[in-house]
């Protein structure tokens, strides 16, 4: 990940959303969006266990996965076209159609989706309770799917705190 990058994702999400208002996070309407992606990319370049070149392109992945769905921009030519395939199978019409088709993806998707889900959670006060329970079963069938690929991550015990639910 370059300043290239970064400024990139920033400019794409505050100066071409595809509505407005989406340039920022529904929970408060003022935190920029780009945050998001941020997060995303910034943690799993902590992910020290996990296989170098999975977290590299995992850093470009999360830094741009929400640019085709949430932006009018492209993707830029200077990423590598195994980037930008992993971008668009991260991209999806809706959530439903995320959830009956992402199983169908290249596992390392469904890792990148975690970290995703895991931020949305941190910040989905906006969510309703049928919302949440929904994103919290979805997340910890994610969560499963990367346990049993890629082991004991730290996206995954974020990701086992925040679903875990003593019902």
């Amino acid at each position: 990940m370059q300043q290239k990058d970064l400024q990139y994702v920033m400019e794409a999400h505050q100066n071409h959303p595809t509505k407005e208002g989406k340039q920022y996070r529904k929970w408060d309407g003022k935190t920029p969006y780009y945050v998001h992606p941020l997060w995303c990319a910034s943690m799993i370049a902590t992910e020290t266990t996990l296989d170098e070149q999975i977290r590299k392109e995992g850093t470009l992945v999360l830094l741009y996965h929400d640019v085709l769905e949430d932006t009018t921009k492209e993707l830029p030519d200077w990423l590598s076209e195994r980037v930008k395939l992993l971008v668009q199978h991260m991209t999806f019409e809706g959530m439903a159609d995320e959830m009956e088709n992402i199983w169908d993806k290249p596992k390392e998707v469904r890792l990148y989706k975690l970290y995703d889900k895991i931020n949305n959670l941190l910040d989905g006060q906006w969510m309703s309770s049928a919302k949440r329970n929904e994103y919290h079963e979805y997340t910890r069938m994610l969560l499963a799917d990367v346990v049993k690929n890629y082991g004991q991550l730290n996206i995954v015990k974020i990701a086992t705190i925040i679903t875990w639910r003593g019902d």
